[in-house]
């Protein structure tokens, strides 16, 4: 009877340690990582480093002098030489360390065995990045960030740099359009795509730009920020007006920079200039956003006039593409689908659309028209993307790199109430104000009275 008295008085205690420990990595990891999983990660870490090396293949032989000294001073094995570890550390989602390559080494060795070291150590994913010639990164994340993304604290947003998604290593992934101009963003519906449109939408809200907007579903998609919008067109035919303003604009901010450049023998080398960013302050127009929504609206024709008006917003979109970065005017293109089959141009204006990503998609065809000519093995990493994970994505660019991203869920409403607190930002330009959209005004709630008044009798 004592034996069980003990056995009870132990066991349940760590049986109770354990399951609340298991309930805690599947519903909370957030939680559990820092209390349970970076201490038992670390110390694998530490204990197997040169065993985990050696087995897979990133060690190499001492040197001569390190021979003879270990044989001089002691009598154990000369084991070959893993790379040098710099400190650990710690973060919410995982640890970081760095490692010194021994000669002969390079990044793509370590990359090569990510999956080997990441069962070693037992984390959820090991990434590597260069951090200069001879130093990699190994990001170890310690949970699956994506299943319940929460972006990180630093991602703070700049001019025309907005973090919008969260990757699976947790690093945020930032929209920079100084960077990637143009991009084209892909998803069936339901996919996220959406969402991803809100959180660019409500970043760029708050700073020093001008949003414009093409949704041809009758604006049900960008209406709501119509109080925050320079200009709204919800359907093929107020596309067809907008547009030539906007070439309009650009062609106008080209003389700009033109007159800038009519250089006097006295002109600094710093006030040279070949895009807007190098006029001064006072000078400089600001930048525009154009958000194309269904862009396949804009390629539909039913008779041989839309055909003509096609061709032609068509010709202007793909001048924006190709002259629009220097002159501040940059595009986002969203749709379900985008290829060839939509028409003369098709091919041309996604040729100029730098940065891809790439939702849940309906056919195989279609995520090979985001990311199978700029990434081909990408391709399938969208295909595999599940209809229960809304948001998640693949973001690639023509560099050949991609990543799978996730945006966090924000309302519509809380996105609406975003631009109507930033309605105050809308940049004057004097030639989009006839497309700009009606904002109703919100009624004012009175107040309830304290007390309620009684009719005076007799």
């Amino acid at each position: 009877m004592s034996d069980l008295v003990t056995l009870l008085e132990v066991g349940g205690p760590v049986a109770a340690l354990g399951g609340g420990a298991a309930y805690t990595r599947a519903k909370h990891p957030r939680v559990y990582w820092p209390t349970v999983g970076l201490p038992i990660s670390t110390a694998r870490l530490l204990g197997s480093y040169g065993s985990v090396m050696e087995a897979c293949g990133l060690t190499v032989a001492p040197s001569r002098l390190r021979v003879l000294a270990v044989k001089a001073t002691t009598r154990r094995e000369v084991r070959p030489v893993p790379p040098r570890r710099g400190i650990i550390r710690p973060t919410s989602t995982g640890l970081r360390l760095r490692l010194r390559l021994a000669p002969g080494q390079e990044p793509a060795d370590v990359a090569a065995s990510a999956e080997r070291l990441r069962h070693a150590w037992g984390v959820h994913a090991v990434y590597v990045s260069t951090v200069k010639p001879g130093v990699v990164e190994l990001r170890l994340v310690g949970f699956d960030v994506l299943r319940n993304v929460r972006m990180p604290r630093k991602a703070t947003a700049e001019l025309l740099k907005v973090p919008v998604a969260l990757r699976e290593d947790a690093t945020p992934f930032v929209r920079d359009y100084r960077t990637i101009p143009h991009q084209l963003t892909l998803g069936a519906t339901l996919s996220g795509k959406s969402m991803y449109l809100r959180h660019l939408i409500t970043g760029l809200a708050r700073q020093s730009v001008a949003l414009v907007g093409i949704d041809c579903k009758r604006g049900v998609e960008l209406a709501p920020f119509a109080s925050r919008l320079s200009a709204l067109a919800t359907d093929p035919d107020e596309a067809a007006e907008l547009l030539p303003v906007l070439v309009k604009e650009m062609e106008d901010r080209y003389d700009l920079i033109k007159a800038r450049q009519g250089i006097a023998p006295g002109t600094p080398d710093e006030e040279i200039t070949s895009d807007i960013w190098g006029l001064p302050d006072s000078e400089r127009p600001v930048p525009i956003v154009l958000f194309v929504d269904e862009v396949a609206e804009l390629f539909l024709v039913a008779t041989k006039k839309d055909e003509e008006r096609r061709d032609e917003m068509v010709t202007q979109l793909i001048r924006l593409a190709q002259l629009g970065r220097a002159a501040g005017i940059y595009l986002e293109v969203c749709g379900q689908r985008f290829g060839a089959e939509l028409g003369k141009g098709a091919t041309m204006l996604r040729a100029q659309l730098t940065g891809r990503v790439c939702h849940r998609v309906n056919d195989e065809a279609s995520a090979k028209m985001a990311l199978g000519d700029i990434a081909p093995e990408a391709v399938s990493a969208a295909c595999a993307i599940a209809p229960e994970l809304p948001g998640l994505a693949v973001a690639g660019d023509t560099s050949g790199g991609w990543s799978r991203i996730r945006t966090p869920y924000l309302s519509l409403g809380d996105a609406a109430e975003i631009c109507r607190e930033s309605a105050h930002l809308v940049p004057d330009l004097p030639a989009l104000k006839p497309f700009r959209p009606d904002t109703p005004v919100q009624p004012v709630e009175s107040s309830a009275l304290a007390a309620q008044p009684h009719p005076v009798t007799d």
